[in-house]
């Protein structure tokens, strides 16, 4: 919980749904839960630079909510590339690999508030981006891969986290209705996805959202700088 000597960072929940018990927890996977947006941000500038490319500031907003299809599809698109679709992913796949399963940790807090919330019988899943096998090797590395009733990513449901499917599809997984759901999420646009399908989200910082924290902030129904604030079920 957020020390006394602070402002409550949710207030703006309590304030919203007084009492709020959320039933379930849906927690995004890079940039919430694991430290990993650097190593992607790493990634695409240097996947770029071997085509003499220089990645605008806004090609970084603009894949934040992207599948990894929709991503591969949009750099082709942006940058007019020749390689198939299967091509950037393979190689975005092999560059971060090693990264995802041994060097990228989990969040200040996080492994040990999923155990606080597994001992209260919240249900948690995750809602992610990712692909499964990154997924896969990021949960096994920290030791987490046991600790989600559904894993769910955008690539079952089509689109991106810019749509609120992906958020639907996972309290469907659940059996929890969107009210009984809180998001934990470090993008804006997923966000505003999550409140889309009539959810409460709390924004966890991260370092690369830069500027747009405040915005995060604005959105959000609350939000925590790490897990060692978050919300006790």
């Amino acid at each position: 919980m957020a020390s006394s000597a602070e402002p409550a960072h949710f207030s703006r929940i309590d304030m919203k749904r007084p009492g709020l018990r959320f039933r379930a927890a849906i927690f995004d996977l890079d940039g919430t839960l694991i430290d990993s947006m650097s190593v992607w941000k790493r990634v695409d500038r240097v996947f770029l630079a071997k085509r003499g490319i220089t990645p605008p500031p806004d090609y970084f907003d603009a894949v934040g909510a992207l599948g990894f299809l929709e991503t591969a599809l949009y750099t082709i698109e942006r940058f007019s590339l020749d390689e198939t679709a299967d091509e950037l992913m393979r190689e975005w796949n092999e560059m971060v690999a090693d990264e995802y399963a041994h060097n990228i940790k989990l969040k200040p807090g996080a492994g040990e508030y999923l155990v606080r919330l597994r001992d209260a019988g919240i249900k948690t899943a995750l809602a992610t981006s990712s692909t499964e096998e990154l997924c896969a090797s990021a949960l096994s590395n920290n030791g987490i891969d046991h600790m989600f009733d559904a894993i769910c990513t955008v690539s079952e449901v089509g689109r991106g986290k810019e749509f609120p499917d992906i958020f639907i599809y996972t309290s469907g997984r659940l059996g929890v209705g969107p009210e009984g759901c809180l998001v934990f999420e470090d993008n804006i646009k997923a966000a505003m996805s999550a409140k889309a399908a009539g959810m409460a989200v709390l924004g966890v910082y991260d370092e690369t959202v830069g500027d747009r924290w405040d915005e995060m902030k604005r959105i959000a129904d609350g939000w925590i700088m790490d897990f060692n604030d978050a919300p006790e079920p």
